[in-house]
Order: structure tokens, then sequence, then C-alpha cells
């Protein structure tokens, strides 16, 4: 399958349309938690807890994934069991760790909130040809490292 022919972009015009992206993914962001009642960073640690799968996420790889204390997660989870969206499993290789796992109800609620959006994601993917996925995934991967490294920056200077 042949890519669709696109225009042709600067950097700098690349650069623009992203931040122009990320500014309103903050925005729908906080929408979307608003319309679950949660906050955006709640949000965040939900959609990590979500995300794991069948492999749950312990409470301190929630708080190095969404770059949180301990304590805070604490908080976090605490406000997700009381919301109905996730709660405290021990592990049970090792009873001093608690993994956190997702309620049935809530990924059914983030995904009624998030589907519409998917669907028309995937459209669009389906313009592109397999290489142009690919390039997109690579994009994507490389920059989510680059911003991992430039937090890392900010926060240990």
């Amino acid at each position: 399958m042949e890519g669709k022919p696109r225009p042709a972009a600067t950097a700098a015009q690349a650069h623009a349309a992203m931040d122009q992206m990320i500014a309103l993914s903050h925005i729908g962001q906080q929408d979307m938690a608003q319309r679950l009642g949660l906050n955006i960073t709640d949000l965040t640690c939900l959609g990590h807890i979500i995300g794991a799968g069948d492999q749950p996420i312990t409470a301190g790889d929630l708080a190095t994934r969404a770059g949180l204390t301990t304590g805070a997660v604490t908080g976090v989870i605490n406000r997700l069991e009381r919301a109905g969206f996730a709660h405290r499993q021990p592990d049970p290789t090792d009873r001093r760790r608690v993994r956190i796992v997702p309620d049935a109800s809530a990924s059914v609620r983030v995904y009624e909130l998030y589907e519409p959006f998917y669907l028309r994601l995937g459209e669009q993917f389906a313009d592109y040809s397999p290489d142009e996925i690919a390039v997109l995934a690579d994009w994507f991967t490389r920059t989510t490292a680059l911003m991992r490294t430039r937090l890392d920056e900010i926060r240990n200077p």
C-alpha cells in the first residue's frame, strides 16, 4: 500500500504543528479528567494502571512512570480507589509490594470516553502506508525518550 501524497513541510512547520497538538492534548486531557471526576495527575496514573494490562503495576513503578514521589502516588491510589477506578492487590510473589489494578468498570468508563477519538485515529492511520506508520512510530518513540531525558535534566539539575 502506497501512502498518499503529502504536502511539503519544513522541520519548523512540523515543530509548530507538534506544539499545537501538545497544547490541545493538555486541554483535552483536562476535559477528559473532569468528565471522569479526576484530576489530570490521577487520570495519567489511571492510564498507566490500565495500560499495564495483565501485568499489574506496582505502586513504586507507578511513581516512576508518573514522575511522582511514592507519597504522592499513595494519595493518587487512595483517590482512585475512592472513585472506584482502581484498587490495591498484594503482589503474589512479594507480600511487601502492592500492585495496583483497574476495576473492571474503570476500563469501560475510560474506553467509552476515548473510543471515538481512537476510532478516528485508526481511520487516519489507514491513510498511511506501513512504512509511513513505521516512521511515525519511530518518531513518537524517540521523541518520548527525548522528553524523558529533558524532564530528568529539569528535575535533577
